[in-house]
C-alpha cells in the first residue's frame, strides 16, 4: 500500500516536471505537481489510504530537508557576516510588508463577511 501512495506522489511530480519543461519554466516542476495533486484531491473530496500512508511516512524525514540550508549557512558564514546589515534590513522590511498586507487582507475579508451576513437571504 505504501508503494501505491509513493507511486502517486512520483507520478504527480513527473507530470509537474513535464509541464514545467513544456509550458511553465518559471515554476519548479515539483511545485506544479503539488498543486495538481491538491486540485486532484479537492475534486475527489478525500485522500485515499495509500496516499495518506505514504505522506505520513515521508513526514518523518522532513527535518532532513533542513540540513542543506544549515550547511550552506556554515559554508558561507563569512559572506553572510559581510552582508549582515543588508540581510537584516531585507528581513525586517519583508516582515513589515507581510504584516501590513496580512492586516489589510484580514480587514477586507472581515468587511466581505459582514456584508454577506447583512444581506437578506
Amino acid at each position: 500500500m505504501l508503494l501505491r501512495g509513493l507511486t502517486w506522489l512520483v507520478v504527480f511530480q513527473l507530470v509537474g516536471t513535464w509541464l514545467n519543461h513544456l509550458f511553465l519554466p518559471i515554476l519548479p516542476g515539483p511545485i506544479i505537481g503539488l498543486v495538481l495533486l491538491m486540485i486532484f484531491l479537492m475534486m475527489r473530496g478525500q485522500v485515499d489510504e495509500p496516499l495518506s500512508l505514504a505522506a505520513s511516512s515521508l513526514l518523518r524525514y522532513l527535518p532532513l530537508l533542513l540540513v542543506p540550508p544549515a550547511v550552506g549557512v556554515m559554508v558561507y558564514a563569512a559572506d553572510i557576516a559581510k552582508d549582515f546589515w543588508a540581510i537584516i534590513g531585507a528581513l525586517v522590511l519583508s516582515l513589515l510588508l507581510s504584516i501590513a498586507f496580512a492586516g489589510w487582507l484580514m480587514q477586507k475579508l472581515i468587511q466581505r463577511q459582514s456584508r454577506r451576513q447583512q444581506e437578506p437571504s
